[in-house]
């Protein structure tokens, strides 16, 4: 069974009403899950970091509510989320800073009142 809180491939999460974003860091919360999209730091609001409640069901893809993830780009399927992606990676490496690692932004999304 894959477990979707230590994979290092992007990930997509689709809703019931067909909007899509790319996953750039998934954290469990105790209702659900809580994850990052792309230029989180440089998004208005709480865009930057979703909450999503529900069980969390599947081995890949999964299900939480009603909404679905898989891995990004699965079979060549969302080249518009995937250009994305790509344009987040080279926008970091553009910054030339060292992104936070999983722990810190588990912090970053208590600091913003996302995780308990």
């Amino acid at each position: 069974m894959a477990d979707l809180f230590s994979l290092t491939v992007p990930l997509l999460i689709r809703y019931p009403d067909n909007s899509r974003h790319v996953m750039v860091g998934c954290f469990r919360h105790p209702d659900g899950i809580v994850y990052f999209r792309p230029y989180w730091d440089q998004l208005p609001g709480g865009e930057g970091i979703q909450h999503v409640t529900g069980v969390l069901k599947g081995e890949g893809p999964w299900k939480v509510g009603d909404a679905v993830i898989t891995v990004l780009g699965c079979q060549g399927t969302n080249p518009e989320q995937a250009a994305e992606f790509a344009d987040w990676k080279f926008h970091l490496e553009q910054r030339g800073e060292d992104y936070p690692t999983r722990d810190e932004l588990q912090t970053i999304a208590r600091e913003q009142g996302v995780l308990p």
